[in-house]
Protein backbone atom coordinates (compact mmCIF):
# COMPACT_ATOMS: atom_id res chain seq x y z
CA UNK A 1 0.00 0.00 0.00
CA UNK A 2 1.43 3.63 -0.54
CA UNK A 3 1.08 5.51 2.27
CA UNK A 4 0.36 9.04 1.52
CA UNK A 5 1.20 11.86 4.30
CA UNK A 6 -0.55 15.47 3.81
CA UNK A 7 1.20 18.08 5.81
CA UNK A 8 -1.61 20.49 6.46
CA UNK A 9 -1.12 24.17 8.64
CA UNK A 10 -3.84 24.92 11.44
CA UNK A 11 -5.81 27.05 9.02
CA UNK A 12 -5.69 24.27 6.01
CA UNK A 13 -2.54 25.13 4.41
CA UNK A 14 -1.00 22.49 2.82
CA UNK A 15 3.05 22.47 3.53
CA UNK A 16 4.46 19.19 2.17
CA UNK A 17 3.39 15.81 1.53
CA UNK A 18 5.43 12.50 2.75
CA UNK A 19 4.80 9.06 0.19
CA UNK A 20 5.97 5.46 1.18
CA UNK A 21 5.56 2.08 0.42
CA UNK A 22 4.50 0.16 -3.16
CA UNK A 23 0.89 -0.36 -3.84
CA UNK A 24 1.45 -3.55 -4.63
CA UNK A 25 -1.18 -3.52 -7.45
CA UNK A 26 1.18 -5.40 -9.74
CA UNK A 27 4.70 -6.29 -10.14
CA UNK A 28 7.59 -3.66 -10.23
CA UNK A 29 8.01 -1.56 -13.16
CA UNK A 30 4.37 -2.55 -14.24
CA UNK A 31 2.37 -1.11 -11.74
CA UNK A 32 0.51 1.61 -12.60
CA UNK A 33 -0.29 2.73 -9.16
CA UNK A 34 2.69 3.68 -8.41
CA UNK A 35 3.78 5.20 -11.56
CA UNK A 36 0.96 7.68 -11.33
CA UNK A 37 1.57 8.31 -8.03
CA UNK A 38 5.27 9.01 -8.52
CA UNK A 39 4.47 10.85 -11.70
CA UNK A 40 2.32 13.58 -10.34
CA UNK A 41 4.44 14.01 -7.33
CA UNK A 42 7.53 14.58 -8.95
CA UNK A 43 5.74 16.66 -11.31
CA UNK A 44 5.01 18.92 -8.32
CA UNK A 45 8.45 19.02 -7.42
CA UNK A 46 10.38 19.49 -10.61
CA UNK A 47 7.62 22.48 -11.30
CA UNK A 48 7.68 24.17 -7.81
CA UNK A 49 11.68 24.24 -7.74
CA UNK A 50 12.91 24.62 -11.57
CA UNK A 51 10.19 26.54 -12.79
CA UNK A 52 9.22 28.63 -9.96
CA UNK A 53 12.15 28.50 -8.07
CA UNK A 54 10.67 27.78 -4.86
CA UNK A 55 12.78 26.46 -2.25
CA UNK A 56 11.71 22.89 -0.75
CA UNK A 57 13.21 20.47 1.67
CA UNK A 58 13.61 17.25 -0.06
CA UNK A 59 13.57 13.82 1.34
CA UNK A 60 14.24 10.93 -1.12
CA UNK A 61 15.37 7.05 0.00
CA UNK A 62 14.72 4.74 -3.81
CA UNK A 63 15.40 1.33 -1.11
CA UNK A 64 12.68 2.27 1.15
CA UNK A 65 10.55 3.40 -1.23
CA UNK A 66 10.07 7.09 0.35
CA UNK A 67 9.92 10.42 -0.57
CA UNK A 68 9.06 13.55 1.68
CA UNK A 69 9.16 17.51 0.54
CA UNK A 70 7.94 20.60 2.15
CA UNK A 71 8.14 24.44 1.55
CA UNK A 72 10.82 26.22 2.69
CA UNK A 73 10.38 29.42 3.61
CA UNK A 74 7.35 29.69 1.16
CA UNK A 75 4.57 29.51 3.93
CA UNK A 76 2.61 32.53 2.04
CA UNK A 77 3.14 31.46 -1.39
CA UNK A 78 -0.27 31.65 -3.50
CA UNK A 79 0.80 29.76 -6.49
CA UNK A 80 2.24 27.34 -4.71
CA UNK A 81 -0.70 26.63 -2.45
CA UNK A 82 -2.97 26.11 -5.67
CA UNK A 83 -0.44 23.63 -6.88
CA UNK A 84 -0.11 21.21 -3.65
CA UNK A 85 -3.89 21.76 -3.25
CA UNK A 86 -3.88 20.72 -7.19
CA UNK A 87 -1.65 17.72 -5.86
CA UNK A 88 -3.67 16.49 -3.06
CA UNK A 89 -6.86 16.43 -4.99
CA UNK A 90 -5.12 14.30 -7.81
CA UNK A 91 -3.79 11.94 -5.29
CA UNK A 92 -7.54 11.43 -3.91
CA UNK A 93 -8.32 10.57 -7.24
CA UNK A 94 -6.23 7.91 -7.67
CA UNK A 95 -7.27 7.08 -4.00
CA UNK A 96 -10.80 6.57 -4.85
CA UNK A 97 -9.89 4.90 -7.99
CA UNK A 98 -7.53 2.82 -6.21
CA UNK A 99 -8.77 2.68 -2.32
CA UNK A 100 -7.57 -0.80 -1.79
CA UNK A 101 -4.14 0.46 -3.18
CA UNK A 102 -3.73 3.86 -1.42
CA UNK A 103 -4.21 5.56 2.14
CA UNK A 104 -4.29 9.47 3.01
CA UNK A 105 -3.64 10.71 6.58
CA UNK A 106 -3.53 14.33 7.51
CA UNK A 107 -0.78 15.88 9.78
CA UNK A 108 -1.33 18.79 11.37
CA UNK A 109 2.36 21.01 11.60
Amino acid sequence: MINIGIFVTSIGDILGFEISGHSGYSDSGSDIVCASVSSVVYLIINTLMDILKISLVVNVSKKKSYLRFVLDNERDCGVCKNFLLGLKNHLISLKDSYPKYIKINYSEV
